[in-house]
């Protein structure tokens, strides 16, 4: 039986500022972590090219690899909060430890969710009105791209009451999948749990502490945009100096060292309140004092 911790909505804003902290006492090492696998993804797009006939399987192969990576990560943000430097072996150290098919795993929910909403759609809205969507859209392009103005016409008789139904319960399903998964990784690894049991515990966890999940993407979305924005305006100058191509890789591995180890912080201080041994504290913040479920 999981103990499942309720923290306050404000919680949301302590995980992000603990993913932030974390990075702040490692910045090089984590960044690093993150710009390899960055690295090691381009290398793999790269075979995929010259390859064409591989493509597909070079492509599943990064979906699979993501949770592995993700974990990496989860392992490197906790040595720094252990007091320890990461080094690039943590990315494997999963691997190693033997959860590389737990964490695969992590993935089926996904897969299912794809394969349930793409035949809901054919229920729902029918083959004949997704061909003639399909058509319309491409009118529309086509209009657009000629620099002219869509004719309303050509949305008479779209079905458009049965697409917001499905998009409502694709929005609805989305959800419940990235919860499932928001804090089951770090179950796996640090807690032993099984996988199926850390998803539903993740789940569990996340819709106790629905507030705080609310606060956490507002912010973690507001604080993506301006990284983004911020490191593309650096781009746009430096590719005046070393061209648009090394530029746009540039910005996107700057990207990718920031944005990934906040992440992984931000899952491990949300794991260590809600399910974990005791609440984190993130530095510079007071404790909270979250009651307990049983579930």
């Amino acid at each position: 039986m999981s103990t499942i911790n309720k923290v306050p909505a404000s919680a949301g804003a302590e995980w992000l500022l603990g993913g932030f902290a974390l990075l702040k006492r490692a910045p090089l090492p984590l960044a690093t972590l993150a710009v390899l696998w960055g690295l090691v993804s381009m290398a793999v797009m790269l075979v995929a090219v010259m390859l064409p006939a591989a493509m597909l399987a070079m492509q599943l192969l990064l979906v699979l690899a993501g949770p592995l990576f993700f974990a990496g990560m989860l392992w490197a943000v906790r040595e720094v909060d252990q007091g320890r430097t990461p080094v690039p072996s943590n990315l494997v150290q999963p691997v190693r430890d033997g959860h590389a098919l737990a964490l695969v795993i992590t993935l089926l929910p996904q897969f299912a969710a794809a394969l349930v909403m793409g035949a809901l759609l054919f229920v729902l809205v029918g083959t004949e009105q997704l061909q003639h969507l399909a058509d319309v859209y491409q009118k529309m392009q086509a209009i657009a791209e000629a620099g002219g103005q869509p004719d309303p016409s050509l949305v008479e008789g779209l079905p458009a009451g049965r697409l917001l139904l499905w998009l409502l319960l694709v929005t609805i399903v989305f959800v419940a999948v990235k919860w499932m998964t928001f804090v089951a990784s770090p179950q796996i690894l640090f807690s032993g749990t099984r996988v199926m049991d850390a998803m539903r515990n993740s789940l569990r966890a996340c819709a106790q502490n629905w507030p705080a999940m609310l606060v956490f993407y507002l912010l973690a979305g507001i604080a993506i945009f301006a990284i983004g924005m911020g490191s593309f305006m650096v781009a746009l100058l430096l590719q005046l100096l070393l061209g648009p191509l090394i530029a746009m890789a540039l910005w996107q591995f700057t990207l990718m060292a920031v944005v990934m180890p906040v992440l992984a912080g931000a899952a491990y201080t949300a794991w260590q309140q809600m399910l974990g041994e005791g609440t984190a504290i993130t530095p510079g913040l007071p404790a909270s004092s979250p009651s307990r479920i049983e579930v």
